[in-house]
């Protein structure tokens, strides 16, 4: 992976699992509806803010891919949070047709648990 010029500031804060990922939830800006979660390491999350537009690292691939860029359901990014204790980022984004990979507007309506 290459190194990122993400701000150091930002970097350091950034609590990453073994493989230096850190959990990125995708929500749509507008209606708080939660889209998916993505995997991200510092220049996936320097690539997100400069570009505006979602950029995710691939587990499976091993590779940076840009959400949207063969679907065409593009995340447009409109605030980028990280959360308190530096594990987990928050991308407000104004998302194009479906987020998850099957198809569906959300990954998170089809096993409800509760409710």
């Amino acid at each position: 992976m290459p190194a990122t010029s993400l701000d150091p500031a930002i970097t350091a804060r950034l609590k990453r699992n073994a493989d230096g990922l850190v959990p990125a939830i995708a929500q749509q800006y507008d209606t708080g509806e939660v889209l998916m979660l993505g995997w991200m390491d510092a220049e996936a999350l320097h690539r997100t803010l400069t570009t505006g537009r979602c950029t995710y690292w691939s587990r499976s691939r091993q590779e940076y891919w840009v959400k949207g860029d063969t679907s065409g359901h593009v995340q447009l990014v409109k605030s980028v949070a990280l959360d308190c204790d530096g594990d987990t980022v928050l991308v407000k984004v104004d998302q194009t047709g479906a987020a998850c990979h099957t198809g569906e507007r959300t990954c998170f309506d089809r096993d409800v648990l509760l409710g």
